[in-house]
């Protein structure tokens, strides 16, 4: 294994992306302006000063050892369009803004869509500095120890469309040999940390009945949560993935552990259902092992629907082109999601192969991409107006 792209939020890695992304948008002539979450917005300008931009983007940040283009692809798209409306001599009504919204990924500060929640008024800016990381360093200090904390109050832009491509991280455009996803819905999330804490003791000499295991607490969720997600076909999704188990040594009956669960639908009462039913069986699963539970909702947000008339000229540019395309629901979070709440916003999504992502093995085809990138100009042009 090569390792992949480890550009986590508001490390050295990530400022030296940001810093080559602001380099590049200024040989294209836009304006770079930044805010106090450190998010980034190159600003192509319109003709009319009083038409709202279009805003179209995605993030830089990656997983630790993340793919080439989650995120990626959709920001460097963006900037495409730029480059390619300038080669083209071709002006808008309607400025266009060329977005990398910071910590979009949540895996270093949860929780994801950081930078978007605060903008989109549904995180407060003070807890988002708070967040800390594994090594209890705060997203505050990180901003302003790589260089990146800008001046604009964070929500204070005024938008007329947020656009958003974005691989799809899932199995069915390729599966269904489809070259673009029209994105209608988005789905919701919950991250829910828990805690289970039981009695550290010697793995050798601790009678099995006198155990009190939170590894044993950790295994019986898990199993609840898998059970939870089927009862809930075909709408929803449940996994744990992040785990620390303390104190982890090989001879040591485990003390602690704190892992999070990750339910998904877009369906919002069916999503507050799985989290309910969670939270009602996992103490009782965990009381009768001798063990404590506790819980904390750490990554939140509601099922989007994305803008009917924006979605429609997505899916009529790629009728228009010539791409096959179907209706999708997006399976992961973006940053489209939040944003959604303050302007007309929808995504488009292209294949990826084995429908792989968060992986370094994650791979698309120029034509795929070739194919997004297009359908996202129409539909960006189309919204930002060509100049008469």
């Amino acid at each position: 294994m090569a390792g992949g792209n480890n550009r986590q939020t508001l490390t050295d890695a990530d400022a030296e992306g940001r810093a080559l992304f602001r380099k590049w948008c200024e040989a294209a002539g836009l304006s770079m302006g930044v805010d106090e979450m450190g998010t980034m917005f190159a600003r192509r300008e319109g003709t009319d000063p009083d038409a709202l931009p279009v805003y179209v983007g995605s993030h830089l940040d990656t997983q630790p050892t993340g793919g080439k283009y989650d995120g990626v692809l959709g920001v460097l798209a963006g900037l495409e369009i730029v480059r390619t409306l300038n080669d083209l001599n071709v002006k808008t009504k309607h400025s266009i803004v060329v977005t990398n919204w910071t910590n979009e990924e949540g895996t270093r500060f949860a929780p994801a869509m950081l930078a978007s929640g605060v903008f989109a008024g549904v995180i407060d800016q003070d807890y988002a500095y708070s967040r800390q990381d594994a090594a209890g360093k705060t997203f505050g200090d990180e901003l302003e120890r790589i260089g990146w904390k800008g001046d604009e109050r964070v929500g204070a832009r005024r938008m007329h469309a947020f656009l958003e491509l974005h691989i799809e991280q899932g199995p069915i455009l390729e599966a269904e040999k489809k070259q673009i996803g029209v994105v209608t819905h988005g789905q919701g999330l919950r991250w829910v940390q828990c805690t289970v804490t039981g009695k550290e003791s010697h793995t050798g000499s601790t009678p099995m009945a006198m155990r009190r295991n939170a590894g044993r607490g950790l295994a019986q969720i898990t199993e609840l949560v898998h059970e939870i997600a089927m009862k809930n076909q075909p709408n929803a999704v449940g996994a744990i993935g992040h785990i620390d188990v303390y104190p982890n040594s090989r001879n040591i009956i485990p003390g602690r552990v704190v892992f999070t669960v990750d339910f998904r639908s877009h369906e919002l009462d069916r999503m507050e259902g799985m989290v309910a039913e969670l939270l009602e069986r996992a103490p009782k699963l965990c009381d009768a092992l001798g063990c404590g539970f506790e819980h904390e909702v750490v990554g939140f947000f509601d099922p989007p629907a994305f803008d009917p008339v924006l979605v429609g000229r997505v899916r009529a540019a790629a009728e228009r082109l010539g791409y096959s395309h179907r209706d999708i629901i997006s399976g992961a979070g973006h940053d489209a999601c939040w944003i959604n709440r303050v302007c007309p916003t929808t995504m488009v999504m292209c294949p990826c192969v084995d429908g792989l992502s968060h992986n370094e093995a994650e791979e698309i085809s120029k034509e795929w991409a070739e194919a997004g990138a297009n359908v996202l100009m129409h539909a960006v042009v189309e919204t930002a107006e060509v100049a008469g």
